[in-house]
C-alpha cells in the first residue's frame, strides 16, 4: 500500500501519475488541457475546409453606428457607456450553418464598435438569435426571420461590476420577414437601415436599453470576408464577457482565425 502512495518507484511512473508505459516506450500522457486542444483543432480544421470562419462562414458586412443613450437611469460605472456619444461601426448579420435561407437557421450579430474601449481601441460584441424569457435568453434560438426576435450574448457579461446578459432586440420597420442569407439581408437594407436596441438585462428580468445600433448597407465585402471579431480581445474596462467557457471560446476563435489564415496561404 505504501508503494502505491509514492509517484514513482525507482523511476517508473505510478498508477497516479496517469500515464502508460508500453514496452519500454517513452510513456503516453494525456495533457489536462485535451478538450481546448480539440476544440481548436477542430475549429482550425472546418476554417480551413471553408475558407471562412468555421461557424457563421456567410454574411453580409455592413456599415453602422451605435448611439450611446443618456437615459436618467442610475450610471452603468461604465466608462464608454456613462458618456453619450456616436461611434462608427462595423455588423456582421450571418447563419451559423449556412443553411438554405427560407429554413431557420441560428443568426449572428456581430458588432465591432470603433474607439469605444480606449482611443484606437474597438469594443466588439457577438450576438446568436435566442429565446426572450429570462431562461430562453440564454439558449441559442433558430429563426427564419432576422427581425422576428431578440440576439443574445447568452453568456453574462461582467457590467459595471454585475453579471448581466446582453441582447440587441430588432425593431420592426415595416419590412416583410427578412431572412438572414446576404441577399435578403441586401433586399432589406435597400428599403432602410436595421435597427436595433441593444440591451442589459436587468436584476428583475427586464431590458433596460444602453445603445441604439443602425445599420446602414452593405459594405464591398465577399460573404465569407469579416474581421476577427473577439470578444476576448476587443472588451473594455468594467465590460467584459465573465469567465464561463472563456477558455474553450478563446481556443475555437483561435482555431477558426488560424484555419481561415491558412486557407489563405494555400490559396
Amino acid at each position: 500500500m505504501g508503494r502505491l502512495l509514492v509517484r514513482r518507484v525507482n523511476g517508473a511512473p505510478s498508477p497516479r501519475d496517469g500515464v502508460r508505459p508500453a514496452g519500454g516506450r517513452r510513456p503516453w500522457r494525456l495533457p489536462g488541457s485535451w478538450p481546448v486542444t480539440v476544440v481548436e483543432a477542430g475549429f482550425r480544421l472546418v476554417a480551413r475546409l471553408r475558407g471562412a470562419p468555421a461557424l457563421h462562414p456567410r454574411g453580409l458586412l455592413c456599415t453602422a453606428e451605435v448611439e450611446v443613450l443618456g437615459d436618467a437611469g442610475a450610471p452603468w460605472g461604465v466608462r464608454w457607456l456613462d458618456a453619450p456619444r456616436q461611434y462608427a461601426a462595423t455588423v456582421r448579420l450571418s447563419r451559423a450553418a449556412g443553411l438554405p435561407r427560407r429554413l431557420p437557421d441560428g443568426l449572428g450579430l456581430a458588432v465591432r464598435m470603433e474607439q469605444a474601449a480606449a482611443p484606437g481601441q474597438p469594443l466588439d460584441l457577438l450576438l446568436t438569435s435566442s429565446g426572450r424569457g429570462r431562461v430562453t435568453r440564454r439558449l441559442p434560438l433558430p429563426r427564419a426571420d432576422a427581425l422576428d426576435g431578440p440576439y443574445s450574448s447568452l453568456l453574462s457579461y461582467r457590467v459595471g461590476g454585475r453579471d448581466r446578459v446582453l441582447a440587441a432586440l430588432p425593431r420592426r420597420t415595416g419590412q416583410a420577414p427578412v431572412h438572414g442569407d446576404p441577399r435578403s439581408l441586401r433586399a432589406a437594407l435597400a428599403g432602410g437601415p436595421l435597427v436595433f436596441d441593444l440591451c442589459v438585462g436587468t436584476a428583475d428580468g427586464a431590458w433596460r436599453a444602453f445603445a441604439v445600433l443602425t445599420v446602414r448597407g452593405p459594405l464591398p465585402a465577399l460573404p465569407e470576408e469579416t474581421p476577427d471579431f473577439d470578444i476576448y480581445r476587443h472588451s473594455a474596462p468594467g465590460f467584459a464577457p465573465g469567465p464561463a467557457l472563456a477558455t474553450t471560446r478563446r481556443a475555437a476563435y483561435r482555431g477558426s482565425r488560424a484555419g481561415r489564415r491558412a486557407r489563405r496561404r494555400a490559396d
